[in-house]
């Protein structure tokens, strides 16, 4: 049987396998999710699938540009499939929750740094750091007591 998926993978030079399928099935259906999750997820269409097999198949996918690895200050590596476009992310200090920005100004890379030391430089990643609407309207609220506000809640 035929997936959308296995197109992808073989134009990408990998082999259309299970456990492939499987991760990308998560994280077509959970974008910004870490590799734990991501094997609990999978093991609900492929109970087999080990944590080792689930972050082999994350490098695979990463290495051929299937998909991407952010990397969050004070959170776990997360992983999505919105690769090439050179997107940016807003992360909640509070949760952790993870939302797509698009490029800020320009075209990619976005942002030219004052001295690129002779680099060519065809990427720049950008995190926005802040509150999302849910933790901002908890943090309203009369009682509460204050305290995640160096990111310590992200990755909770």
């Amino acid at each position: 049987m035929e997936t959308a998926w296995d197109d992808q993978l073989r134009a990408a030079g990998l082999r259309v396998t299970r456990p492939r399928l499987s991760v990308l099935g998560v994280l077509a259906e959970h974008p910004h999710v870490d590799a734990d999750t991501i094997a609990t997820a999978a093991r609900a269409v492929h109970p087999s699938i080990s944590p080792q097999a689930v972050y082999g198949v994350l490098k695979a996918l990463v290495g051929s540009g299937l998909a991407r690895r952010i990397e969050p200050a004070g959170g776990p590596a997360l992983y999505e499939l919105r690769v090439g476009d050179n997107h940016h992310h807003l992360v909640c200090r509070g949760c952790g929750a993870v939302a797509d920005v698009d490029c800020v100004v320009g075209a990619a890379p976005c942002l030219a740094p004052s001295d690129a030391a002779g680099f060519a430089v065809d990427e720049a990643e950008v995190v926005f750091w802040g509150l999302c609407a849910d933790c901002q309207v908890q943090r309203s609220r009369p009682g509460y007591a204050t305290g995640t506000t160096s990111g310590e809640g992200v990755g909770a």
